[in-house]
């Protein structure tokens, strides 16, 4: 499905539905979103956010001949410990049958992705990446990350919650920072975007700033069209090559 999310092209909802795992879960636009397609009476949404697995739509990227950059389970956790990993490897073989493709996996559950993949090869069109939200619980993900083999790894920063202060980028090749969006959204304060942005400058890391979201720059409240994404004077918009030598810290 197309998306308005600026780092990807589609998204592909194998899986549906989560549950809350840390304090960046709290505001999850995938629940919110979920309930409203639920009330609307969407398919595939007839249980909200109850964690729901959609076999019907494995297939979906087999049809699509263009060459599509696809987050998976935008709208869940592909590693949510409920799902099963016979599950996980159908949706892999999918992948693994559309070299075209590239696909970012995201996920708040390092521990069951890093198992996962200690006994599977991560497929060279699929970039795995963590989220990265404080540093109780987001920054100790990038420890799993490392040490999977993967051509390209990344974090993403968003909701950022807090300055992360100095952290270990060896074997990170993306990062993407955002502030958070909603009603109830919690303010970024410029100097931890920017204290993230500089070391990856001095690391040579792709940085990707999505977006202010709710509180702008100015520490005011305004949608996240008019808060817009510049940081600094300019818009941050870096990605890896899908291409990237494959490397293992």
């Amino acid at each position: 499905m197309a998306t308005k999310i600026e780092w990807t092209e589609e998204t592909w909802n194998p899986i549906t539905g989560c549950t809350r795992q840390s304090a960046g879960c709290q505001h999850c636009y995938a629940e919110i979103m979920a309930r409203r397609l639920q009330a609307m009476k969407t398919k595939g949404y007839e249980n909200g956010f109850k964690l729901t697995l959609h076999p019907e739509r494995l297939k979906e990227p087999l049809s699509r001949r263009i060459p599509t950059s696809y987050f998976v389970n935008s709208m869940s956790d592909l590693f949510h410990e409920d799902v099963s990993f016979d599950f996980i490897d159908k949706i892999f073989d999918v992948i693994c049958q559309t070299p075209k493709h590239h696909y970012q996996i995201l996920t708040k559950r390092a521990e069951i992705m890093h198992n996962y993949f200690n006994l599977r090869k991560v497929p060279d069109n699929v970039w795995v990446g963590v989220t990265v939200e404080d540093k109780k619980n987001g920054v100790p993900r990038m420890d799993c990350l490392r040490e999977i083999d993967a051509n390209i790894r990344f974090i993403s920063a968003e909701p950022l919650l807090e300055d992360l202060g100095e952290l270990n980028l060896n074997g990170i090749h993306w990062v993407i920072v955002g502030g958070e969006s909603g009603v109830s959204a919690r303010p970024m304060d410029a100097s931890w975007a920017l204290n993230i942005k500089d070391q990856c400058e001095q690391k040579g890391v792709n940085f990707f700033f999505k977006q202010w979201g709710t509180w702008g720059a100015d520490k005011k409240r305004g949608s996240k069209k008019e808060n817009g994404r510049i940081l600094q004077g300019r818009e941050w918009n870096e990605m890896p090559s899908a291409h990237t030598e494959r490397t293992f810290v």
